[in-house]
């Protein structure tokens, strides 16, 4: 191991140098307080930054051990580590100078939720940051003094600001992991209390705006109150009972008027499968871990999918068993998406009229009457929503605003009023008696087989030009995998732009379990597995600060977006 001395004197000797000098650094070095890992540098001032690792000793680092020996509890230290290494950087760091992305110091910024991230790791033995680092330059020539400033001066500045027990407000830390711990312990009570989500009282559901996911002002938020018929108690470690409005099992609508809340409820719950950080307002909403989001999608890709449980007698004869399609409708994109979804293993649905097709979600009697079944293939997701819960113990929850068809097939009704929800599940049943719908129901004795598909190695390929693997996360909705672009603008439970980076390299790290037997729900289980046994590491051949955990719901759908996958179906 290389010492501080011996960086000094590299820097020093590659001032004024081409750029290319600064590959030199490479190594490891004892800084004293601290070990630097110099693990990647960047070819030039305007290219990504170099990446370090900075670890620091648990003798010095000296956090107590009952905030990591549990996993929840490391994973949320982590993210408050996070938190506070990008608010260290702030301060302590002067930014940009000179060329390029010369001087940037830089750790992803954590948002609303607590996720596992691999920009922090935590053992017993130390703590480490894994951060980038724009090496200084003016023009291409290496500008060493602002080189020594940043790795003995702001560097060691923010290790001993974030990374050091002591310095750290200990008690925001342990009410950021106990917060995570006591999300983790209600969304593991959901299933023996027969409940698929739930929101606590005194919640703060609404949103700054629809582009920003902090919370609205608490002067301007109806705070949530649950309806006595659906308040239940749940007891967590660190706050004891809480109280809050369960959402049972089964189908559950939730209705009313416009700008009233529907929405702002289905987000909470489709938000619900992560812990969120102290102040969010979500700390205490939870939903099932394996909930997903529905919507259609027009113009995806299908491949191979069995959509004929919504979708049969196409016209010419064409095969919805084993559907597929480079431009998916509406109604198409919406089944199989469903499908998708539970193939994957999803337990529960989340659907928006807004953003659904509306011949998937109903067609009336008048309808019916027009066009006779004979002639419509598609079989609407009201007669198999019912049949969904009874073969296959999927619940789903609706908002809906236009179709009191439902009412007959809903095991509850929730109705938002001003933000506030009423159990009005009586109501809508006496509703559904005095008018009986004339509609007949379409859906058959069963909701339909589910096919599993194998998916098959040569339809990963990352290669563009002459670089074997090329792969990059655009924000939030898309990736670059090799020549093609994963989108993933309908896949709204991705909440992280390291979640996107992580998804394109675990599409990409699948492939090793494509045997062209195993099936895509398999595959998935087996890369799932790795993560949990090695870690967001696992996905990379190098050390990786720009990680972030994702579910296998999210991995089954950025592999169904990526056009140029294949399968086969294993009947």
């Amino acid at each position: 191991m290389k010492t501080a001395g011996d960086l000094r004197q590299v820097l020093q000797r590659l001032n004024g140098r081409g750029y290319k000098g600064y590959q030199s650094l490479k190594g490891i070095y004892d800084l004293g307080e601290f070990v630097l890992f110099i693990d990647h540098v960047q070819a030039d001032p305007f290219a990504p930054p170099s990446r370090i690792r900075l670890r620091i000793s648990q003798e010095k680092a000296a956090f107590p051990a009952e905030l990591y020996q549990v996993r929840p509890r490391e994973i949320g230290l982590r993210d408050y580590l996070a938190r506070q290494v990008s608010q260290a950087i702030k301060k302590h760091s002067r930014g940009r100078r000179g060329t390029g992305k010369s001087g940037l110091i830089y750790i992803p910024q954590p948002g609303q939720e607590i996720l596992e991230r691999s920009s922090i790791v935590v053992t017993r033995n130390y703590v480490e940051a894994r951060l980038g680092v724009g090496l200084p330059a003016y023009g291409r020539r290496i500008a060493a003094p602002q080189a020594e400033e940043i790795f003995f001066g702001e560097i060691p500045r923010i290790v001993e600001a974030a990374l050091r027990w002591k310095n750290v407000d200990h008690q925001e830390c342990r009410r950021h992991v106990e917060t995570a711990e006591d999300a983790d312990s209600l969304r593991n009570q959901l299933q023996e209390r027969g409940l698929v989500a739930f929101i606590a009282d005194g919640a703060l559901l609404p949103r700054a705006s629809g582009i920003d996911p902090r919370p609205l002002s608490r002067e301007r938020a109806v705070l949530f109150e649950s309806p006595p018929s659906l308040r239940v108690t749940l007891t967590v470690p660190h706050r004891g009972p809480v109280t809050g409005m369960g959402v049972p099992q089964g189908i559950t609508l939730i209705v009313g008027g416009g700008y009233h809340g529907k929405s702002t409820l289905l987000d909470a719950l489709a938000q619900g499968v992560y812990n969120h950080r102290p102040g969010d307002g979500r700390e205490y909403v939870v939903t099932d871990a394996q909930a997903v989001k529905i919507r259609a999608e027009d113009g995806r890709r299908i491949e191979q999918v069995d959509i004929s449980p919504f979708i049969t007698n196409l016209p010419f004869g064409e095969d919805t068993s084993a559907f597929s399609t480079e431009d998916a409708s509406g109604s198409t994109s919406q089944a199989a998406n469903i499908i998708e979804a539970l193939e994957a293993g999803a337990r529960v649905l989340l659907i928006d009229e807004d953003t659904s097709a509306t011949n998937f979600m109903i067609r009336d009697h008048r309808m019916q009457e027009l066009v006779a079944k004979d002639k419509e293939p598609i079989t609407p997701f009201i007669d198999k929503v019912r049949l969904l819960f009874q073969d296959y113990g999927v619940s789903t929850v609706l908002v809906l605003g236009g179709s009191g068809d439902y009412f007959d097939v809903a095991d509850r009704v929730i109705w938002m009023v001003e933000y506030r929800p009423q159990d009005v599940t009586e109501r809508a049943r006496q509703i559904a008696e005095k008018y009986r719908a004339e509609r007949r129901p379409e859906g058959g004795e069963s909701f339909g087989r589910l096919t599993p598909r194998v998916p098959l190695p040569e339809g990963i390929d990352p290669r563009r030009g002459k670089k074997p693997v090329k792969i990059k996360a655009d924000g939030l909705e898309s990736i670059q995998f090799g020549y093609q672009e994963i989108d993933l603008t309908a896949v709204e439970q991705v909440v992280d732009r390291c979640q996107v980076r992580a998804l394109g390299d675990a599409v990409y790290y699948a492939r090793k379990y494509m045997d062209g037997q195993r099936t895509l729900r398999q595959v998935i289980t087996k890369v799932m597995t790795d993560l949990q046994t090695h870690g967001l590491d696992v996905l990379s051949p190098f050390p990786h600060g720009e990680y972030a955990a994702f579910r296998s719901l999210e991995l089954a759908a950025a592999l169904n977006r990526l056009r140029t996958f294949t399968c086969r179906q294993r009947r």
